[in-house]
């Protein structure tokens, strides 16, 4: 048997361009499309895949362009740099999608005594491969992909084994994350262009912060392993961390793809492991991988919680100081002065479940943009803190409170505790956060692009109480309709609603801004 569907010389991966034309590339063929900005998309890959495609695709052209003086520029020039990588492997074996189980295939490692027969697990179809649990969350119904292309397999793949988690005994996660039921998120900048234009920008990013990166995480600059699926694997030890490059690409499963009688459908086996195939005890996610962030109190990789990446974290992350920003996310004068952006991706796991793929794109103003290269965000963090504590504010102090005595038929003592009422307000309280968190960043660079910031500030303020005044009122279908309760129940909730407001107990600005109203008003009518 001879290795088979090499990614280095055969076009196997799909991409629109820009030119409106479908290609079928081989890696080296796709780098040079992706150097002119000439891919649009991948129409095979799976929105769950899309960070840990773009992760492999910067990390093996970073590993690639090391020990070169240029970066490669034609097709040639890049397939020579990626041999490099496998020098000792004259079949291409470690590119293949199928190779004889003893020699590597892509992300998968050899198998030391190249039996798989016996091996118990099975998929027939690259979603059986990928992450299981993922696919179901997404609506995507397990073995559907009967007339799978090998690109579906491929992203399959590098899904599997560049971003599971753990999923029982034998079964175990990546290094890259913050434990088994954690994730591995993506938080980079994209520049104004396409993704050719962001992969590039990436690559930079990790050859310029790789002694650093090696430093702080005690990774291998010289002779380090960035490969791991070229090692033989038997499931029962596992890799020393500081063995691994900066840019290592791991696998955490024992899997190789076979093809079926006949020569032309793909098939996967797959078998357990007695260990991880990385030994990272103790190190809590922290690996110096490109797109994690790192809390820098807990000392620990960020996990994404259910709450995706709500207003509340996203402005932490990219103006706060909790975390150390990845190399993929620190601005740099080259990556233009419009049109950037940070983008965060990730998917919520847990134990037996997941909660989600959450994306989050954040637009930088050209403010935001000048204070993030000088490294100087304190006066966003407080700004956006300030704006977090406003809505919190509004949301479970004044608008909660309105809710409550709306449904409890405008009582004069409520009942905070009343499970009925609590169901009954719960929506209409996620309804104001969801909208609040939908603008929460265009209303933020408004008031740090203004030179008025003062007025920009009250201005939203008095626009949050319009819009949370509007979720109460709506609110009034599902409050008390028979006769005078009704009308009593609405009018205790404004009552309650604006009275909070003027008491200045919550919002000391927006109760001086309706007494000098208010003065004013009666200034004006004393003197008509």
């Amino acid at each position: 048997m001879t290795p088979v569907l090499s990614l280095l010389t055969d076009p196997l991966i799909r991409t629109r361009e820009t030119d409106g034309s479908r290609v079928l590339h081989s890696l080296p063929s796709l780098f040079v499309a992706l150097m002119a900005d000439r891919v649009i998309d991948f129409p095979a890959l799976r929105p769950h895949q899309r960070h840990p495609w773009h992760a492999l695709l910067v990390q093996l052209a970073a590993l690639a362009r090391l020990h070169r003086a240029q970066t490669p520029v034609g097709e040639p020039e890049w397939r020579d740099a990626l041999r490099a990588l496998t020098a000792d492997d004259d079949s291409d074996a470690s590119w293949s999608l199928v190779a004889p189980p003893a020699q590597p295939a892509f992300l998968q490692p050899p198998v030391p005594d190249a039996r798989t027969a016996s091996w118990k697990g099975m998929a027939k179809t690259p979603d059986e491969l990928d992450m299981l649990i993922t696919s179901r969350n997404h609506d995507l119904k397990a073995a559907r992909m009967r007339h799978a292309a090998p690109d579906d397999w491929l992203f399959a793949l590098v899904s599997l084994q560049t971003q599971e988690g753990f999923l029982g005994a034998g079964n175990y996660g990546i290094s890259r994350m913050n434990g088994g039921f954690a994730s591995r998120p993506g938080v980079g900048i994209v520049p104004k262009g396409g993704i050719g234009r962001r992969w590039q920008r990436d690559c930079d990013r990790l050859l310029q912060s790789r002694t650093d990166v090696a430093t702080t995480y005690g990774l291998n600059t010289t002779g380090g392993v960035g490969l791991v699926w070229t090692l033989p694997w038997d499931g029962t030890t596992s890799l020393a961390f500081e063995l691994l490059d900066p840019f290592y690409i791991e696998v955490c499963r024992r899997v190789r793809l076979q093809l079926a009688d006949g020569g032309t459908q793909l098939f996967a086996r797959t078998t357990g492991t007695k260990m991880a195939r990385i030994n990272v005890s103790g190190r809590n996610g922290m690996t110096g991988d490109a797109w994690t962030p790192v809390n820098k109190t807990d000392g620990k990789a960020l996990t994404i919680t259910s709450a995706g990446f709500d207003y509340r974290l996203a402005s932490e992350l990219v103006f706060g100081s909790r975390f150390a920003a990845p190399p993929a996310q620190q601005l740099e004068a080259s990556d233009g002065s419009d049109g950037i952006a940070v983008l965060a991706q990730g998917i919520t796991r847990g134990q037996g479940k997941t909660e989600g793929l959450h994306q989050r794109l954040i637009p930088i103003s050209p403010r935001v943009r000048q204070a993030l290269l000088q490294r100087q965000t304190d006066k966003l963090a407080a700004i956006a803190a300030e704006r977090v504590q406003a809505i919190g504010t509004m949301r479970s102090a004044i608008l909660r409170t309105s809710l409550f005595v709306l449904f409890q038929a405008g009582a004069s003592k409520v009942n905070f505790d009343a499970t009925t009422t609590k169901q009954q307000v719960g929506p209409f309280l996620d309804r104001f956060e969801r909208s609040e968190d939908t603008r929460f960043f265009d209303d933020l660079n408004a008031e740090v692009e203004t030179d008025d910031a003062t007025g920009e500030r009250l201005a939203w303020l008095l626009g949050l109480v319009d819009r949370a005044e509007d979720i109460l009122r709506e609110a009034f279908a599902g409050g008390p309709q028979n006769g005078e309760r009704r009308y009593k129940a609405q009018a205790a909730a404004l009552t309650a609603f604006h009275g909070q407001l003027r008491s200045g107990n919550h919002f000391p600005t927006l109760a001086d801004h309706y007494r000098s109203r208010f003065a004013l008003k009666e200034t004006t009518d004393a003197a008509s």
